[in-house]
């Protein structure tokens, strides 16, 4: 598709107060993708975001409005937002690579990369087991320190003593902030570089992407603040149940011991330039959609062959899977990496439904970014107001149910 034939928007007035602004534009094939991101702000408590969709490695929807922060600074085509957990398939694309170079086995035990993890309790962990969440090292036991999430030595140190919360391997349980040290130091080890280099270096910049984990000080001022979502008088689910609950679950460490990341280390410039490989990845939409655009063509684009079409297939295929994660107390579905669809509507419990076909990964909040190599499509979604849920909340349901629609 020639972006020259899309259809060039005016700004689009969201209600009576013409402050309320979205921008960007759209083929004509998905204006009803338009419609629905512009619903999000009218009756959907959206305050910033943007949205794009690749097809065929071509941008058919590229949208952005609303306001970076509370004191309605306007979101710019160029603004950022954290991207909590749609990190993580950055950092385990890296992983990929090195495997791809023929650097890391990812059946192999750990051991033999990183000699901590050779004692009898973990000596049967693989790369792979860090990658799709049965490694039993879903949170941390002993209290952080303030400020300790953002100290990369201190927190390896940390898990390094850690000792798993099952038999490795025989169990599914998120680890929503461990994962970014676990693939992070072994990438670190193999490579001699730190995670966010490595992917600034096979990725990123190849890609051309405005994605940083670890982000310069430059870049600060485009940076929109995380709004967290208003808190409940009764828990919502099973998963805020048991944090409020029962302090010492799997889930309660994960949420609340986080050395100050939770609940504003996401807001400060210590948290932005920090490298928190599995939460703090600083994006947009446009970027994510070209990198899972790229994933949805094989993992080439134009003469890049960023990964190898069989090494992505064994990236994203499902490695693990529950009908309880231990942590997000949920059923869950995961690549080495990668979010494969959950339908849990039938369950009555959050879901994330992406097409059967499609791999990627929510964030915080109910962002989202996943590839349907069916339809050679790469979808992103990123805001700053965070809701309700562990995965997806309305807003993004109405986007990607809009964009099937227009597929369709």
């Amino acid at each position: 598709m020639n972006v020259q034939a899309l259809t060039e928007s005016t700004l689009h007035a969201l209600s009576a107060d013409p402050r309320h602004l979205v921008a960007g534009w759209c083929a004509p094939r998905f204006e009803g993708v338009r419609d629905a991101f512009i619903e999000n702000f009218i009756g959907g408590g959206e305050l910033g975001a943007s949205l794009a969709i690749e097809i065929d490695g071509e941008p058919v929807v590229d949208l952005w409005g609303g306001y970076a922060d509370t004191s309605q600074r306007p979101w710019l085509r160029d603004s950022l937002s954290v991207v909590f957990s749609n990190t993580k398939p950055a950092t385990a694309l890296c992983a990929h690579l090195l495997a791809q170079d023929g650097l890391l086995d990812l059946d192999r035990p750990v051991h033999h990369y990183w000699p901590a993890f050779g004692d009898s309790a973990r000596r049967t962990i693989t790369p792979r087991m860090f990658l799709d969440h049965s490694a039993g090292l879903p949170a941390l036991r002993e209290k952080l320190p303030d400020g300790s999430v953002f100290d990369w030595d201190a927190m390896v140190g940390r898990i390094e003593r850690e000792a798993p919360f099952w038999e490795p391997g025989t169990r599914v349980g998120y680890h929503g902030l461990t994962f970014g040290w676990l693939v992070g130091e072994l990438v670190r080890r193999v490579s001699g570089l730190s995670l966010g280099e490595f992917f600034q270096q096979r990725i990123a910049l190849p890609l051309q992407l405005d994605f940083w984990i670890g982000l310069p000080q430059e870049h600060e001022e485009r940076v929109a603040a995380i709004v967290p979502a208003p808190p409940a008088a009764q828990p919502r689910n099973a998963f805020e149940a048991i944090v409020a609950e029962q302090p010492d679950s799997i889930a309660a460490l994960y949420f609340r011991n986080t050395g100050g990341w939770r609940p504003s280390g996401f807001n400060k410039r210590i948290g932005h330039a920090a490298q928190i490989p599995a939460a703090n990845g600083i994006s947009n939409a446009r970027s994510l959609a070209r990198l899972y655009g790229t994933l949805a063509m094989d993992g080439a684009r134009g003469d890049l062959q960023l990964i190898d079409p069989q090494r992505l297939k064994d990236a994203t295929e499902i490695s693990s899977a529950t009908h309880l994660d231990a942590c997000l107390q949920v059923p869950t579905r995961f690549g080495a990496g990668f979010q494969r669809s959950m339908d849990n509507r039938a369950r009555g419990c959050d879901s994330a439904v992406l097409g059967d076909d499609a791999f990627g990964h929510v964030g915080a909040g109910g962002s989202v970014a996943f590839a349907s190599p069916r339809h050679r499509m790469g979808f992103a979604y990123t805001m700053n107001q965070m809701g309700a849920g562990v995965l997806l909340n309305s807003r993004a349901e109405r986007l990607i149910a809009a964009a099937y629609r227009a597929l369709a």
